[in-house]
């Protein structure tokens, strides 16, 4: 029992990196119906860019200035991936100006930063902490309160704020958003913004318990991408469940059965969800009138 709760507190760490990143892909698409496949390449630049700066600034400074830089790469992503293909009302030309401008971001911290993974020093001590025979790393318990604070943040800007109140009335229809004089232009900008700026944050947690480098990303964006499906594109709620399903399920496949099929649950939870609710666990299905 106390193998099987370490390996659940693990994957709660895991799951909720999945589920900060899955949470960017579900902004965008509630404002837009459109998604940043280069999400992935958000996080790698987040963290990279906040390596080069904790040795000026420390790890707490750098904080927001990792914010500030992910808010302002979203807003490129936007302008030159998404817009144009948006305005033409193309269905298919934004996942390849997306998926473009990863690899561009990609090959360009590889020139940078090396293709070598680098080191992040860790804010906080290394020495695990013990909670009923668990033993839980002091980062991992960041990760999780730095990705809930994350979140229930952006919650309250889109509830309280002028900003958030357009961005939730352009998710509920785009069309009668603009009717009532919001510049849903503007808006997409914004949740674009706020979906880099969520990978970033999420990039500059997860890098001190694993190496940084150009590829760091890919894989992370993948899994977000299959918890975003499962959990449901438009719930807030559904990722983060989604995300503590598929980390769970990746700890604990990877001890009990072996670490070369740990992946595998998550694709078998994706399929099944796909063919038996294809909205996601806590997506709502929408009756089109024509």
């Amino acid at each position: 029992m106390q193998i099987f709760l370490q390996l659940v507190a693990s994957g709660v760490a895991v799951g909720m990196i999945y589920a900060a990143i899955a949470f960017g892909y579900q902004l965008t698409f509630a404002t837009s119906k459109t998604l940043n496949f280069g999400q992935g390449e958000a996080l790698m630049l987040g963290a990279l860019f906040g390596l080069t700066l904790v040795p000026f600034t420390g790890y707490w400074l750098m904080l927001p200035l990792v914010l500030v830089f992910g808010f302002a790469l979203g807003a490129v992503v936007e302008r030159l991936g998404v817009r144009p293909a948006v305005k033409i009302k193309s269905e298919y030309g934004w996942i390849m100006a997306t998926i473009a401008l990863g690899i561009i971001f990609k090959n360009v911290a590889e020139n940078v930063w090396g293709r070598d993974d680098l080191k992040f020093p860790s804010p906080l001590p290394e020495t695990a902490l013990t909670f009923g025979g668990v033993r839980v790393l002091p980062m991992e318990l960041m990760i999780v309160a730095g990705a809930l604070l994350m979140m229930l943040a952006v919650e309250v800007f889109n509830r309280r704020s002028i900003w958030g109140k357009a961005v939730v009335a352009t998710s509920n229809d785009i069309d009668a958003a603009g009717l009532m004089g919001i510049n849903t232009r503007k808006v997409i900008t914004l949740s674009y913004s706020i979906s880099a700026m969520t990978a970033a944050f999420a990039g500059v947690l997860v890098a001190p318990v694993t190496l940084t480098g150009a590829t760091m990303g890919s894989v992370l964006a993948l899994k977000a991408f299959a918890v975003a499906i499962i959990g449901g594109l438009e719930s807030g709620l559904g990722v983060i469940v989604g995300g503590l399903i598929l980390g769970v399920a990746e700890t604990l496949t990877g001890f009990y059965i072996s670490t070369g099929y740990k992946d595998v649950p998550g694709l078998i939870l994706l399929l099944a969800v796909l063919a038996v609710r294809p909205v996601g666990l806590f997506g709502k299905a929408v009756i089109k009138k024509v």
